[in-house]
């Protein structure tokens, strides 16, 4: 059997497409972050089938890379998982008209007391698109410097170690299966990509549109 073979400008690219629903509920809410919303949908075939789908706010994250290519993380308490996992700086889009650079800025200074100069956007991903809404923007930040005030954090985000990696080791860690965070695997995997081949000044400006949310 033979398959097209798409190419980088010429369909090598997701397309937006909305079936009818023709009935909506939401089924649960938890009056913080989430909900879970019960669709109806009416496909091309006619075939009616019903999806519960998580609502999310959506997130970004920041690869914050020093003058050596090392990569600041943070070590986090991760309830649902079980784990004390390594990840980028991150956040949930929970603040109303942010835009999407501040969002990860604000997320760079609260987990790390950190601010940059020069900021792109590394990869833009929906986390499970069988089940949630959840879109996520990972961005590069670069000309690094310490912030004039720090941050009181709480929670699981208290005991929070902040610590650097080399990229390439970090990249090493993602192949042995060794970090599992998304933000983390994408981004450590996008900014070795961009930095070994077309390089960082190829990347998208900071504040170029993000489909997946402004639709």
């Amino acid at each position: 059997m033979e398959h097209p073979e798409l190419r980088f400008g010429a369909g090598l690219a997701d397309v937006p497409e909305k079936w009818p629903v023709s009935a909506s509920e939401t089924v649960h809410s938890t009056g913080r972050v989430i909900s879970v919303r019960r669709d109806t949908i009416e496909p091309p075939d006619g075939d009616t089938f019903v999806r519960d789908i998580v609502v999310h706010p959506g997130a970004v994250g920041v690869v914050a890379l020093d003058e050596r290519n090392r990569m600041l993380l943070v070590r986090q308490y991760r309830h649902p998982v079980g784990y004390r996992l390594l990840e980028p700086p991150a956040g949930l889009l929970d603040v109303q008209g942010e835009q999407y650079q501040l969002g990860g800025e604000r997320e760079l200074w609260e987990e790390t007391g950190t601010k940059a100069a020069d900021w792109r956007i590394l990869v833009d991903a929906f986390t499970s698109p069988g089940m949630t809404t959840e879109a996520i923007r990972i961005f590069l930040a670069r000309d690094l410097s310490p912030a004039d005030e720090t941050y009181t954090r709480l929670h699981e985000e208290a005991d929070m170690e902040t610590v650097w990696a080399p990229l390439v080791e970090v990249v090493g860690a993602v192949l042995a299966g060794h970090l599992q965070n998304p933000f983390i695997i994408m981004g450590a995997l996008a900014a070795w990509t961009a930095l070994n081949g077309p390089g960082f000044e190829s990347l998208r400006p900071a504040d170029s549109p993000w489909p997946a949310k402004d639709l």
